[in-house]
């Protein structure tokens, strides 16, 4: 098999460290790897498959003999992407900048492949929480035309990033010890307010636009349609941060044009690439962020109708944002690319 010369651009952070893990759990075929991040990362040493990698900064003469750049995401990719490119290298990046990009595909690749074809450099991950939502969504959406979408996340705090994390940490700790918590970090570092996550729930994440929706909240509606090429989705998300560690969960609700029942769902969704039915309520199985945590599928469970329309289902759905949600998403695409010999 052919190997690559591939390029981590932000590779001392949570998405690129879980590339990392990935490229050796999948055995992706790389020839070289170059470990790139912040003028601040730079000089770290890396212990990668018996090898010490050195952290390099990043800069316009990273990419040159990259075959594949991965962009853990971050202000960096609109900065660094056209010079990967113009290098010759693929760019497949996990931040915002190119997502509703019309030139720049969006993929999921158990959902939309036939996308890829259509890149001129630079394939996009969608949003973390819109990865996760489509998992399920997209098998139902084969069963039926869907009208309607209402969706709440329960977004783990790694979302936040490490920071994030190690506050809640903190928190927890103070709190059992008596000693009154401090809040620096969410909903945002830069935002003027911060709020306590420890026993709490925080009803924003990202900043707010003129309509009263999140950043965050207006990503699952604008990337859904394109990733589902269908404008006349009608979509609503109120996104939240909730105190957990790693893997977001979501309660979903649809409106079909037609009839889809629970069993069909449940048989579509199970045979669906990457979607697990975790759904057993008289026995107390559900999906859960503790068991999706650090593993590779999306479960799907609660699946039932809903009651108060002619054509709906409810369910809910838990998974990893670091891995299905980012850093194995733009993983596959890369490895669907290298299987149909798009590289």
């Amino acid at each position: 098999m052919k190997k690559y010369n591939v390029a981590i651009l932000g590779a001392t952070g949570a998405v690129g460290q879980e590339f990392l893990n990935l490229i050796e759990e999948r055995s992706f075929p790389f020839a070289n790897l170059k470990m790139l991040a912040s003028k601040r990362s730079a000089g770290k040493k890396i212990q990668f498959m018996g090898k010490e990698y050195t952290v390099e900064e990043t800069t316009e003469d990273s990419f040159k003999d990259v075959e594949i750049a991965l962009f853990a995401g971050g202000a960096a990719s609109k900065q660094f992407a056209p010079a990967a490119v113009k290098a010759g290298a693929v760019v497949i990046d996990n931040s915002s900048a190119f997502r509703m990009d019309p030139e720049v595909p969006l993929v999921v690749p158990e959902v939309n492949p036939q996308a890829i074809a259509r890149h001129k450099g630079i394939i996009a991950n969608p949003n973390c929480s819109t990865i996760i939502m489509m998992m399920a969504l997209k098998p139902l959406y084969d069963l039926s035309k869907i009208k309607r979408i209402v969706v709440s996340t329960y977004q783990a705090v790694s979302g936040g990033g490490k920071e994030a994390m190690a506050e809640l940490e903190q928190q927890v700790e103070d709190i059992v010890a008596g000693r009154e918590p401090q809040a620096n970090i969410l909903p945002g570092a830069k935002f003027p307010k911060h709020y306590q996550i420890a026993f709490n729930l925080i009803p924003q994440i990202d900043v707010f636009y003129d309509n009263l929706y999140t950043k965050e909240e207006m990503k699952m509606v604008n990337e859904t349609k394109k990733i589902l090429e269908d404008d006349s989705l009608r979509i609503t998300a109120t996104t939240v941060r909730v105190p957990v560690y790693r893997s977001h969960a979501e309660s979903v609700n649809v409106e079909f044009e037609d009839e889809v029942s629970v069993e069909a769902a449940r048989k579509a969704i199970d045979a669906f690439p990457g979607a697990v039915v975790s759904d057993n309520p008289a026995e107390q199985i559900y999906p859960m962020p503790l068991f999706t945590s650090g593993k590779n599928d999306v479960e799907v469970g609660r699946i039932r109708k809903d009651e108060s329309i002619e054509h709906g289902l409810n369910f809910w759905v838990c998974g990893d944002q670091i891995r299905k949600g980012a850093a194995l998403n733009a993983l596959q695409i890369a490895e669907y690319m290298i299987k149909n010999d798009m590289i």
